[in-house]
């Protein structure tokens, strides 16, 4: 499918293939090259044979999306809400995940079998940021609102017990500071168009069931918060105090160890970076890493800082515009209409999640954060390239000429 859609845009986009998406993609498949054979040139025995240009380019699979989506809202909260579906049919109908609950109300730590908790907390997360942004339209009266109604309700509840019981840190943190971030945009926004009452009363009724339900979850999990949190609380102080060489081995422990070994390797080579296999190389050929850390870990639980291990700069760049061109993009086709609210708020408040969870694990290297940005970034993009077909205009006009 999104291959198809990519094929469909350069043959069919008039009017978007020369915008930034397709033209970042270009950059990041250069960049990779360029890596590859920066790489192949100085330390040819840790190089793949090949280069692997699908590391980043993966992460543009949203355009295909984006085309078939066509720019429809309908369609967009349509793919959003089966993946969401998708999502609870495999944490509540797969065989056994029933036990998963169990245990985890009973103060385990579970994942469900989506690779292992931090990945499983990611989507909860995502879903529940997506289930607040939309309550509106699932709070509504009209066709089949008690159906709405009881399945975010049901959602809500699972995507908040969820997040609890995968005891995920970086999770917690950064659906605190999103909660923070919403209530402050919302406010500002009702306060600047003078509807303090644009919300509805359905809508109401969901933020104040989903305080209770926030109040009775940190209730419900305290002791497992306190106990995930006082576990590192001297580990983080051994880092503060500059005493590495007795650093604890654990979570936060070797995180710390990784992203410092990572920075020497950085300082090496800060242009074009490692190449495919940088990443690795840091955990396994820092000789003064902890032994179980080499054996154990081939990641630095840090998406930027993989990104610059192994396409340097040049690759931060490439990614940076991109956000930009998103962020950009995003506010651009909601002031010019084509882009509800809702869905704004939503857009902003998953890069605010996506960038504090990204400072402790790499996900977007793995299928579920590739995934799962790819999902969010389509129905996004397809109403940017509305806005331009619509409005006639360019993202950076003084970059990307316009199309005769």
């Amino acid at each position: 499918m999104a291959l198809t859609g990519l094929f469909a845009v350069l043959r069919w986009g008039r009017g978007i293939r020369s915008g930034g998406a397709l033209w970042l993609l270009l950059a990041v498949i250069v960049i990779q090259l360029v890596s590859w054979v920066g790489g192949y040139l100085h330390h040819p025995q840790w190089m793949t044979d090949t280069p692997q240009l699908d590391r980043l380019a993966k992460w543009f699979l949203f355009i295909g999306l984006a085309w078939w989506l066509g720019g429809s809202t309908r369609a967009t909260l349509l793919a959003w809400g089966l993946a969401l579906v998708g999502l609870m049919a495999v944490v509540w109908l797969i065989d056994g995940n029933l036990t998963h609950w169990q245990l985890g109300l009973n103060g385990r730590r579970v994942d469900f079998g989506i690779r292992n908790a931090q990945h499983t907390a990611l989507f909860f997360g995502a879903a529940l940021i997506g289930l607040i942004c939309f309550a509106r339209r699932c709070l509504a009266p009209g066709r089949m609102a008690w159906l709405r109604r009881l399945g975010w309700g049901f959602a809500v509840g699972s995507c908040l017990v969820g997040i609890g019981i995968t005891q995920t840190r970086a999770v917690w943190l950064a659906m605190m500071v999103v909660l923070i971030v919403m209530a402050a945009v919302i406010a500002l926004h009702a306060y600047a168009v003078g509807h303090r009452g644009r919300w509805g009363k359905p809508a109401l009724v969901g933020v104040v069931l989903l305080v209770i339900a926030v109040v009775a979850s940190g209730w419900w999990f305290q002791g497992a918060v306190e106990k995930r949190l006082e576990a590192e609380r001297s580990v983080i102080t051994q880092a503060l105090e500059d005493d590495w060489k007795t650093l604890s081995y654990s979570s936060i422990g070797n995180r710390l160890l990784s992203w410092r070994a990572s920075v020497e390797w950085i300082k090496e080579r800060p242009l074009i970076g490692w190449g495919e296999e940088g990443r690795s190389l840091v955990t396994t050929e820092t000789d003064w890493l902890p032994r179980q850390t080499r054996e154990n870990y081939g990641h630095l639980h840090n998406i930027f800082l993989e990104l610059l291990v192994s396409y340097g700069l040049l690759g931060v760049m490439a990614i940076g515009a991109l956000v930009g061109w998103v962020g950009i993009g995003t506010w651009k086709a909601w002031r010019g209409g084509t882009m509800p609210d809702d869905m704004a708020l939503f857009g902003l408040a998953f890069f605010v999640f996506y960038f504090i969870v990204g400072q402790f694990e790499s996900y977007s290297f793995f299928w579920t954060g590739s995934y799962l940005q790819n999902l969010v970034l389509g129905g996004l993009v397809t109403h940017i390239w509305r806005w331009q077909v619509e409005s006639g205009q360019r993202i950076f006009p003084a970059i990307f000429r316009k199309e005769a």
